[in-house]
């Protein structure tokens, strides 16, 4: 294989990255990298457990002097988010990351990095390939299916894991560590509709360049929500021109705040479909006098085509489907102003479909708090029944509360202390991690979740300053041998 990272330690870390980022990984596709590990595995003479939904276990016994000391659970997901910017082809089912390194910056040629959570597989490779490092006996688990709700945690046999410490890999900013973590759920929400034949001009909308995120760790930052601008102009429309909806679409990922939608709507009428064009633009001209301070490439593209033939929705399913867009909760909820604003409950609306036969709309809420996810859940259920939906509710997974007391957290403080002069910085998180389903499996388990930095992750714009990696190593290094003493 012809590495693109160079000049940086130790290089096969590096090198096991690349290679993961070669074979396709996203949620519901991990066979491919699960059998890659099984067989890593096997070259090193390694205990391995791989499940039905392609988990997988690797222990290694603990170094020289180390083999008595107590486990240590190494965590990350093999899975990635697949998102890739407008125009640009890739197959995420068939084809690898194309991997760009610029000025000590790894990224991705258009799509997702995977960073999230490929730093995690790279670095319980290594850890699992060097025969040099001191470390206890180690237990490293890589789970499935994480991005889409946790479900390849929800389903592993925990009691194969012995280890009562566990190092989560999937925190996302260096020098930081995460101590608690927000539960979730995914909730789908579908009505079916029969369409009916139209035919004259169609009006097309298109809303992008939206900075969009991660619906936990960027929800506190209120990005707008594609899905949300354009159910507005689609209603301004409904409402004030005789026009029929054909389309709406936007967003890939529950769990990712939209960047672009589309939508159309088709006028007999070209006197219409004209009036339905100005108002639109100047309803984006509104739109950007409002948001492109927080979002400076915010942009809405309008144009109109006579002589089409369409499959519209009729008049009560298209209300039905915008209202209920516009009216589905949204964004941030509640904070906690003893924590500095922190984010206690929140929803993201990720998805937004209109199929042939089915409108779809999928919701990721979250919260740090069980009564107000319930609550949520509540409200969400009063409007699918307000507008005709049903609601499905799946992958739902646990919050993970904070411990007064943790030996790792302390070793990881320390070790950060001594080897850059700098305190390791505690913090709660409104995103997920699979710290709570082990926690809840694994009584008295000590948990801590920590990371080299990534940026804009979920997104086209996904990027990891290769320094902060290799120095990542070196603290996990550290902590496993403080581990093994």
């Amino acid at each position: 294989m012809d590495y693109k990272i160079t000049g940086y330690k130790p290089e096969k870390l590096f090198h096991f990255f690349e290679e993961i980022s070669a074979i396709p990984r996203g949620s519901g596709n991990e066979k491919e990298i699960s059998d890659y590990l099984v067989k890593f595995a096997k070259d090193r003479n390694l205990w391995v457990y791989q499940d039905e939904a392609h988990n997988v276990i690797i222990k290694k016994d603990g170094s020289e002097g180390a083999k008595d000391k107590d486990p240590v659970m190494l965590q990350g997901h093999i899975d990635m988010v697949c998102d890739k910017l407008a125009g640009v082809e890739h197959d995420f089912e068939k084809d690898g990351i194309d991997l760009v390194v610029k000025d000590g910056v790894l990224s991705a040629n258009g799509t997702t990095l995977g960073a999230d959570n490929g730093v995690a597989v790279a670095l319980m490779m290594m850890v699992l390939d060097d025969d040099e490092i001191k470390h206890p006996p180690v237990e490293c688990v890589f789970t499935t299916e994480e991005e889409v709700g946790l479900n390849g945690a929800q389903v592993l046999d925990k009691s194969l894991i012995t280890a009562r410490t566990m190092i989560n890999m999937d925190s996302e900013e260096e020098g930081v560590a995460t101590i608690s973590c927000a539960g979730g759920l995914r909730i789908q929400f579908t009505r079916p509709v029969k369409r009916e034949a139209a035919e004259g001009s169609l009006v097309s909308i298109k809303i992008k360049g939206l900075l969009g995120g991660h619906s936990g760790m960027d929800i506190s930052k209120e990005r707008q929500n594609a899905n949300l601008l354009m159910a507005r102009v689609v209603d301004h429309l409904m409402k004030n021109t005789d026009g029929k909806l054909v389309n709406f679409a936007g967003g890939t990922k529950d769990n990712a705040i939209t960047r672009e939608c589309e939508a159309s709507l088709i006028y007999a009428d070209k006197a219409e479909a004209d009036k339905a064009e100005k108002l639109a633009c100047a309803l984006a001209e509104v739109l950007g006098d409002e948001i492109t301070p927080d979002e400076p490439d915010f942009a809405c593209e309008i144009s109109a085509e006579e002589g089409r033939t369409a499959s519209a929705l009729p008049a009560d399913d298209a209300k039905a489907f915008i209202s209920a867009i516009r009216l589905a909760p949204n964004g941030v909820f509640s904070r906690n102003m003893k924590m500095d604003g922190f984010v206690v409950t929140s929803s993201n609306m990720g998805v937004v479909k209109a199929d042939e036969d089915c409108l779809l709309i999928v919701v990721s809420p979250r919260s740090s708090v069980a009564s107000l996810q319930e609550n949520t859940k509540g409200r969400f259920q009063t409007l699918a029944d307000a507008f005709g939906f049903e609601a499905e509710y799946s992958g739902e997974y646990p919050g993970w509360s904070f411990a007064e007391k943790s030996r790792v957290r302390e070793v990881f403080v320390e070790s950060y202390r001594e080897l850059f002069g700098k305190e390791l910085k505690l913090e709660a998180i409104h995103a997920g991690l699979e710290c709570g389903l082990f926690s809840e499996a694994l009584p008295g388990l000590d948990a801590i979740a920590v990371g080299p930095t990534l940026y804009d992750v979920h997104t086209p714009d996904e990027h990891v300053p290769l320094d902060s990696f290799e120095r990542f190593y070196e603290l996990l290094k550290d902590v496993l041998a403080r581990l093994a003493r």
